[in-house]
């Protein structure tokens, strides 16, 4: 895969970074910038937007991502994708106030459903 070829909308399926492993399913969209940086953009569970920038190399992409939990409190993290091809990724995660004992778990299924995406 090349930089070029990772935007686009891809369907997710996750676990969270606990002992319980909630599964939870969603939407990813990748674009660039001017400066050939990744932007991200998540919908989890249609109700949670998230939000990070990253960059890719030798079909790795590292993502920072952030977004807004309970009481307007900020979440970070940063996700890591390995590119099994040009319509797959396979990642995982941490939040820095997650269970430092487990990761969260990611895949994702380039959407070839326009009418399903995010803005």
């Amino acid at each position: 895969m090349t930089l070029d070829n990772l935007p686009g909308t891809y369907k997710v399926i996750g676990s969270n970074q606990d002992a319980d492993s909630y599964n939870y399913k969603g939407i990813l969209s990748l674009s660039l910038d001017r400066n050939k940086r990744v932007i991200a953009k998540w919908l989890i569970n249609n109700t949670q937007e998230q939000f990070g920038t990253g960059f890719f190399k030798d079909n790795i992409l590292v993502i920072n991502f952030y977004y807004k939990g309970e009481n307007d409190t900020t979440f970070k993290g940063v996700v890591v994708y390995r590119c099994l091809s040009n319509d797959v990724l396979d990642g995982f995660w941490s939040e820095k106030h997650g269970d430092p004992n487990f990761l969260g778990k990611e895949r994702c299924f380039r959407n070839s459903d326009p009418s399903n995406t995010i803005n």
